[in-house]
């Protein structure tokens, strides 16, 4: 029995059936590399040329960018974007150099559950982020805090 070559233009038929996650992933790297882009470049923008520009970042101009809604959801989408990137780009690099199946399996399952944590944690600190816990009256910000 002999296999004959498709013609260049013949479409692919997947025999699996279901949603294609390598397309979505693949989508999904190129929409969320330039929201990032934009996201990244409006935040060195903010922090390094606008006001003092980089004299002017320290702890009270991060409490106070971290006190308003705008600023923590814009780190949030930085911080959701970038970490799901890069553990999709780790998880293509996996899939293309480890030949094991459940060695490959094990480190997927690993990077997105450490993406996960860190989305998790970085969330929990920009939206419960407290300037004032802890200072004492010998601090440089009990008057703010009061």
């Amino acid at each position: 029995m002999s296999a004959a070559i498709a013609e260049p233009r013949t479409p692919y038929t997947s025999p699996r059936k279901g949603p294609n996650f390598e397309k979505w992933g693949w989508v999904y790297m190129r929409a969320s590399g330039v929201l990032l882009v934009v996201l990244i470049f409006g935040h060195l923008f903010v922090n390094l040329l606008t006001g003092d520009g980089i004299h002017q970042v320290d702890f009270a101009f991060v409490a106070g960018k971290l006190s308003t809604p705008f600023w923590q959801w814009w780190d949030v989408l930085m911080l959701w974007l970038a970490l799901i990137h890069g553990a999709n780009g780790m998880r293509t690099i996996v899939n293309d150099y480890v030949t094991h199946n459940v060695t490959r399996r094990t480190l997927v399952w690993a990077i997105w559950i450490v993406a996960a944590f860190l989305i998790v944690l970085g969330t929990l600190v920009v939206f419960t982020f407290d300037p004032c816990l802890g200072v004492t009256s010998e601090s440089s910000l009990w008057e703010l805090c009061q």
